[in-house]
């Protein structure tokens, strides 16, 4: 039965940071501002700025298709290969037959 209350927004929205992924568009600023201020020249912050804006555009456009995009790729590298339909050798039967 339903209660009334209302879940509020906030704790069903996905986390995201200026349009794309939180931890990828913090990442992607740190390595342009890094490139920035390492190199102190002209054409370095040119480089870092069409970088910070290209992987912001990227990432937009990813979180736009699926906001979960990222944890789910992460969750999928985790994966074998192959997973046996047995178990393994040495499992004990303990049904008798």
């Amino acid at each position: 039965m339903l209660s009334g209350h209302a879940m509020h927004r906030s704790l069903n929205r996905p986390s995201l940071f200026m349009g794309g992924d939180r931890e990828m568009t913090m990442f992607s600023g740190l390595l342009a501002a890094a490139l920035i201020f390492a190199i102190h020249a002209w054409s370095a912050a040119i480089t870092g700025g069409l970088l910070w804006f290209s992987a912001l555009y990227v990432l937009r456009l990813m979180a736009k298709a699926d906001p979960q995009m990222r944890p789910v790729y992460l969750r999928h590298r985790r994966y074998k290969r192959y997973y046996a339909a047995r178990s393994t050798p040495w499992r004990v039967n303990r049904r008798g037959y």
